[in-house]
Formats: structure tokens, sequence, C-alpha cells
């Protein structure tokens, strides 16, 4: 599977290049980057591939089961549709790009001159070369348990919570609300995933698809839809389970935040075993009152620029 995804992946990403982007380059006399944009294309197009999955899935439910119906001004909902297309298709892949970039050529250097070859569940437990849907569902399950820790820590620790609150700053929740992130949490966020991936041994081919269905299940669980999934609830987080971690009703300091609900982001599984877990109820407003207005309702430069300000007052001890 990950072998046939790979070369899909490759034989797509090549198309793009040749058809779009090289005789751009070549028309701007840009061709001593032409490497770069082909390694480059891989962020964009998964961002492509996600934004568009998580459009298909997301918008007809929210238009099916609103759980919100605003009226008027809903200025900081298009604030998150920028979010999501500069994270998925601009901004984001470029910083991530430029940053891991020197990182993996050397990683794979040290790794050269060491002798040594990345273990993957295939390699450690041999008799999985057989079970390929058993092995992506391993890796999805080890990746999730690393994200429920990083969100927990972004509650937990004063500073990382003054980035991470521009998250939860946003009253009208939709599914663009996963990627309303500042973008320096974004770029930790993005180091923790892909350095976990690196450690378990996650293969290049089934690594596109992981990021995919991550990314369209965190959007969905942020949707604007009344749907808890029942008893799968338990199994999988649902756009309830995890409204009510954006819930305004347990969001008050510090201790609220570090013995907060729902931080799972795949499973529910997690937050039952470390007794996060938080199930039933309504559906309940969102937001943050420890936010400022513009962190609410900014433009995406105002709501950075306040992060980034709630953040360097946070480690001046004003926070």
């Amino acid at each position: 599977m990950g072998d046939a995804i790979g070369n899909a992946w490759v034989d797509l990403k090549v198309w793009l290049f040749e058809r779009l982007i090289l005789p751009g380059l070549y028309a701007a006399g840009l061709m001593q980057w032409e490497e770069a944009a082909f390694k480059w294309l891989d962020f964009a197009l998964l961002g492509a591939a996600t934004v568009l999955v998580s459009f298909l899935v997301c918008r007809p439910l929210e238009a099916a089961l609103p759980v919100e119906r605003w009226e008027g001004d809903r200025s900081s909902v298009r604030t998150d549709v920028t979010y999501t297309l500069l994270n998925r298709l601009g901004i984001v892949p470029l910083f991530a790009f430029v940053a891991l970039q020197p990182l993996e050529v050397a990683w794979d250097a040290l790794l050269a001159n060491l002798g040594l070859i990345p273990p993957t569940l295939e390699t450690l437990v041999p008799p999985l070369r057989d079970w390929p849907v058993v092995t992506f569902l391993l890796y999805v399950v080890i990746l999730d348990f690393s994200e429920y820790w990083r969100h927990r820590f972004q509650h937990r620790f004063e500073w990382w919570w003054a980035l991470h609150s521009l998250h939860h700053a946003q009253r009208q929740m939709t599914f663009w609300t996963d990627d309303r992130n500042h973008l320096l949490d974004d770029l930790i966020a993005g180091f923790w995933f892909a350095g976990v991936a690196v450690l378990i041994g996650v293969p290049p081919g089934q690594f596109p698809l992981l990021v995919l269905l991550v990314r369209v299940m965190e959007s969905l669980s942020h949707a604007n839809v009344r749907l808890d999934f029942g008893p799968l609830g338990r199994v999988v987080v649902s756009p309830h389970f995890h409204r009510l971690h954006h819930a305004l009703d347990h969001d008050e300091g510090i201790g609220a935040r570090a013995h907060g609900v729902n931080f799972g982001v795949l499973l529910p599984v997690w937050d039952i075993l470390f007794g996060t877990a938080r199930f039933g109820g309504a559906y309940p407003a969102t937001g943050d009152r420890s936010g400022s207005e513009r962190l609410a309702t900014g433009s995406w430069l105002g709501t950075q620029v306040e992060g980034a300000k709630r953040l360097i007052r946070t480690l001046a001890g004003r926070g």
C-alpha cells in the first residue's frame, strides 16, 4: 500500500511540476530554483489535498446540521479561511521547507556516516509486512498518542498557552478554525509531528496519507455541526467531543487549562485513560475569556501580532 501511494504521489507531483511550475521558472529566469521548487511542491500539494477533502467532507455537514447560525458580521470566519489557505498552501509550507530541508540533509548525512538505516514497524516486527493496513493504523495510534500530549502541553505551559490561546479565541468555530494557530505554534507542531514520524520510521509513501487523515479529522472535529457519532464517539473524536474542549465554561485560569478536557486529536482513548475525557451535555458556546477582543476578532496579521505580544508579556512575567 505504501509503495502504491508513494508512486501515485510522485507521478502527480511530476506532472504538476512539468506542466505548471517548470515553465514558470523558465519564463522568469529562475531555473536555479528548480530542485528547491520540486521539493517544496510536496508541501503545497499536500496542503491543497487536505483543504479540498476537508471542504468536501465538512461544508455539507455544516450546512445541514449547524450548531449555530450567525447573522451579520462573519469576519472572524473569513479570517480563519485566510489562516487555512496561508497555512496549508503558503506561509507554513514555505517556512517548513526552509527550516526542515537543512535538517533533513543533515539527518540523512549523519545516518549515512554511521551506516544506519532508520527502523520501521515492518523491520522491527517482520510479520507486519503482510498486514499493511494494520501497520498504517499502528502508526496512526502512535502519532495520535504524541499529539495528545503536545496538546496537553499547549494548555499546561504558560508561554505555549500564550500562543495556543489564539486558536481558542474563536467564537464562531467552523471547520476552518483548525488552522487558526500562531505561526510559531504551527512550526512547533510541525516539528513535533515530523520528528515523531521520523523516530518511529514512518515510510515516506505513508506520510502524506497520515497527514491527510489527521488534518481532515481535525477539520471535522472543529466543524460547526451537531454531530457526536453516538457510541462511536468513544472511539473517534467527534465534533461534539472537541467542541467541549473549546467551551467557555472550563476556561478560567491556568488550573482549568492544565486540567481541561478532551485533548485527543483522533482518538478519545487517551482522554479516557488519563482522566481528561468529558462526554455528553449540550453544544456550548466557544471562545476564551482570557483573551483580548483583537485576538478573537482581528485579521490574520492582527491576531498574529496580538499572539506575539501575549507571548512576550508572558515571558516577561506580565502575562
